[in-house]
């Protein structure tokens, strides 16, 4: 065994020595659901975009140590331009918000003028910056509900989500062709394989999955929907299409209940996202000790990136 193996904390030691440094630093530690468990476990605060977006604007805290991706990072220092902003693996991205390049959504945008520009969160600050309002897929329906029945709307990037909020609101969308490589991968076929083998499961599905696979669903939801449907049904037993790391509070919150990961395409763990599990105990520990990575962003991005973002605020 090496030296670097054997010198190496053990993750009880990790928790002690995280929780140390939030109170030295006056840190607050944010987590998406998709995190690893034992992140989740010593957040401060476990959430969905939304919800981890309404906590970064109103912390008091002097840093915000965010466990989940990019974008979400960038959400919190364009909410707190004076807070430091700390990322355990800067690397951790985002598929759906890699494809969708700010040079490639400007000549878009450009080609439907007199839209208001409606981009979701999982978005880089630029893409944030040329649009009019900010959703996640908790508050969509809501806010492309209030958008001016005369107001032709241009939706990016999740052309899935997209598509189920226009069936939901009735409202004709331009839609980006973008798609989250875990939601996309969900099989139809196997997830019907999986309901005849399981008759009595409840199919909860996140809105970024595609049409095909959301027929199927029972509920369609934002993460925090999910959570709180298993929670209160009064089924025992659900079929989970969404990324794997929602488990860790599901069985927490509603312990006894059955759970199965719904199973993505040719039997690959494709419905673990790689990004998000980048983020380590270990690395989360090691940020915060060394005050790096830090999150920063030029001041013309974050800025024109606010404006969406606050009125998303105002609106959900």
């Amino acid at each position: 065994m090496s030296y670097a193996l054997a010198s190496a904390p053990a993750p009880a030691d990790l928790e002690d020595r995280i929780l140390e440094l939030k109170r030295k630093l006056n840190a607050v530690i944010l987590a998406h659901y998709y995190q690893e468990g034992e992140i989740q476990d010593v957040a401060d605060f476990v959430g969905d975009s939304l919800a981890l977006a309404q906590q970064a604007a109103k912390t008091s805290a002097d840093v915000i140590v965010f466990c989940g991706v990019h974008f979400m990072a960038e959400t919190a220092k364009i909410l707190n331009p004076e807070r430091q902003v700390l990322l355990p693996d800067l690397n951790a991205g985002c598929s759906l918000a890699d494809r969708c390049p700010p040079d490639a959504f400007q000549a878009f945008r450009a080609r439907y003028p007199g839209h208001f520009v409606v981009t979701y969160v999982n978005s880089s600050a630029p893409v944030k910056a040329m649009s009019d309002v900010i959703v996640t897929s908790s508050n969509a329906e809501k806010i492309v509900s209030r958008i001016p029945p005369e107001k032709p709307i241009l939706f990016a990037p999740d052309q899935h989500l997209g598509r189920h909020v226009a069936r939901q609101t009735g409202r004709e969308m331009v839609l980006w062709p973008g798609s989250c490589m875990v939601h996309e991968i969900f099989s139809e076929r196997a997830l019907v394989k999986l309901m005849a083998l399981h008759p009595e499961a409840e199919v909860v599905a996140h809105p970024e999955c595609e049409e095909a696979v959301l027929r199927h669903a029972h509920h369609i939801g934002s993460t925090r929907a999910l959570l709180e449907h298993v929670v209160q049904s009064p089924k025992r037993q659900f079929i989970v299409v969404t990324e794997v790391g929602i488990l860790h509070q599901m069985r927490k919150q509603a312990p006894g209940k059955e759970l199965f990961a719904a199973p993505p395409d040719d039997g690959c763990p494709c419905n673990v996202c790689p990004h998000m599990k980048l983020n380590t105990l270990e690395k989360l520990h090691r940020c915060m000790r060394d005050r790096a990575p830090e999150l920063t962003l030029p001041v013309e991005i974050r800025e024109a990136a606010l404006r969406p973002l606050q009125r998303m605020l105002e609106w959900s």
